[in-house]
């Protein structure tokens, strides 16, 4: 069956193309513009903008639901629909630090919902517990432990989706993060007190990327630029960062557009459970957890995820960044897609790629998500 999506405004790589149709068949965007088939389905979006579907590489949770808490694929489905809401339409589903048994429990998870088609799943998202204590953000320490066999076996045991894995470079050698990327995984430098020098020799072993710019690393420092200073001065590495004026003063923010570009620099929502969920209060590792303000805190201040959505982040882009919308949905799209290694599969709506997108109004408010050409 092909679907029309028609009187559509289309952000392609051109920029905004008025009047405009998508056609989707099997999944797929058959084409943009042209002659709609006799036999098409007609959906018309009533003059809505529509954008490539967003992509986030750290979900904790949303809905009223921890992935670490119940790490199966109802929990996912719980979560991705939580988040398609806010128009993500592709997430990896984010492990904070625990023992082997709940990676091996999360990484079956994953591969089982890919499996069976929980929309959206891309991956996992392993966030320690290979990390650095001083560094330890809302993540329980006692957890840490050192990368050795057994957790290079685990690691790169998923046979589904994408798997990343944020760690302390200063707490693994070069030689294992080349390992790691050697067999497929995406290493991120996270929650780490690394020197500039120890993230420069990852870099130059397969580091790729770093989980919530400025948050939880090593600052950049006038004799000693850390991990912050590794990241801005590297051209070719991408930076998750979080985009609501609490975790990232947004003066920070523009100077990292200015050494990162959109084109490096990706939308993250680092998300918890309160994210689409009436209650903004969970647990999270026996601590109770509200939202203040807008940002997810422990009792003692200390920042515990956040209760942003993706639509948000994007609006925030534009408004704190200056961004126009092209620039601002590149880094929620075309970015982290890159970073994950899916240009040819998603993150822009040409022809041949997924059928995933957004409808938004002009104020970037989601009236509707499609994932693989699916209304969800």
């Amino acid at each position: 069956m092909i679907t029309a999506l028609t009187n559509g405004r289309v952000l392609t790589e051109r920029g905004v193309v008025e009047r405009q149709t998508v056609l989707i068949e099997s999944g797929r965007i058959r084409a943009i513009g042209g002659d709609v088939p006799a036999d098409a389905q007609i959906h018309d979006v009533g003059g809505a903008l529509l954008l490539p579907g967003f992509i986030d590489t750290q979900v904790n949770g949303g809905g009223g639901v921890l992935f670490g808490d119940a790490p199966t694929v109802e929990t996912l489905r719980r979560i991705g629909i939580a988040h398609a809401r806010f128009g993500t339409t592709g997430f990896l589903p984010t492990l904070i630090s625990g023992d082997f048994n709940l990676i091996r429990a999360a990484i079956a998870a994953v591969e089982a919902a890919m499996e069976t088609g929980v929309p959206g799943v891309l991956g996992i998202h392993i966030e320690g517990p290979f990390l650095n204590a001083a560094r330890k953000g809302i993540h329980d320490s006692s957890k840490f432990r050192a990368l050795d066999d057994e957790a290079f076996a685990l690691l790169t045991s998923a046979r589904r989706g994408k798997t990343m894995v944020t760690l302390a470079p200063e707490q693994t050698t070069p030689e294992t993060i080349a390992r790691l990327a050697k067999a497929g995984v995406i290493v991120s430098a996270g929650h780490t007190d690394a020197t500039y020098a120890q993230v420069h020799a990852a870099l130059a072993h397969g580091l790729t990327g770093f989980t919530h710019l400025f948050n939880a690393m090593s600052p950049l420092r006038a004799r000693e630029p850390g991990t912050v200073g590794a990241a801005l001065d590297d051209a070719e590495s991408y930076c998750g960062i979080i985009v609501d004026g609490k975790h990232v003063d947004p003066a920070t923010l523009r100077i990292a557009l200015h050494c990162k570009r959109a084109d490096r620099l990706m939308l993250v929502t680092d998300a918890m459970p309160s994210v689409g969920a009436e209650n903004k209060r969970f647990a999270l590792q026996g601590r109770m957890i509200a939202v203040k303000d807008g940002v997810c805190v422990a009792p003692d201040g200390t920042l515990a995820g956040s209760d942003l959505d993706m639509a948000s982040a994007v609006r925030n882009a534009m408004a704190m960044l200056g961004l126009d919308l092209a620039a601002a949905v590149d880094m929620a799209t075309r970015t982290p897609a890159a970073f994950l290694g899916l240009s040819q599969e998603t993150g822009m709506l040409r022809q041949g790629l997924r059928a995933s997108l957004v409808c938004v109004d002009d104020a970037i408010h989601v009236r509707e998500t499609w994932i693989d050409g699916r209304r969800v």
